[in-house]
């Protein structure tokens, strides 16, 4: 339990590692979304490539962060999801930090996301951090829930 964790970007050779950490903790979500979650279907070797990807390292990898420059200049946190047998632990919570962290340290002055509409448990996370619902709406079959926070206050 008294586990020390440590964030790090992901390197190419973690991509499968990252797969599965991302297979595990959206896994719930299957059923009720009748499909798989957007995530689940990424190629993390490209994923890391492409964008700024970071790791939450116990033993194994216990969480991924994904940060994508948006093209209106904006910081977008795509992705984070920690692996089911460590959650309720902060580590979500630590991670979505380190991206306002990120962020703020690049000169952004907010930080965007988006859930599923089903991810009822990531929504009220992220309105509890400050986070505040901008619209909703239908994006490759979809149903999105799109989430600001102003990092300047």
């Amino acid at each position: 339990m008294g586990e020390d964790y440590s964030i790090r970007p992901a390197r190419p050779t973690d991509a499968d590692a990252i797969a599965a950490c991302v297979a595990a903790a959206y896994a719930i979500y299957v059923t009720r979304m009748g499909k798989r979650p957007g995530p689940m279907l990424d190629d993390y070797a490209k994923v890391i490539a492409h964008h700024r990807v970071f790791v939450l390292v116990g033993a194994e990898i216990a969480g991924v962060l994904v940060l994508i420059d948006q093209e209106d200049g904006g910081l977008l946190l795509d992705n984070v999801a920690i692996h089911p047998d460590v959650q309720g632990k902060g580590l979500g919570r630590r991670l979505i930090a380190f991206a306002e962290d990120e962020a703020r340290r690049q000169g952004h002055g907010a930080l965007d996301l988006y859930s599923h509409v089903t991810m009822t448990e990531s929504i009220a996370l992220y309105l509890t951090l400050g986070y505040e619902e901008t619209e909703r709406r239908v994006v490759r079959g979809y149903d999105r829930v799109y989430m600001r926070k102003d990092l300047s206050v």
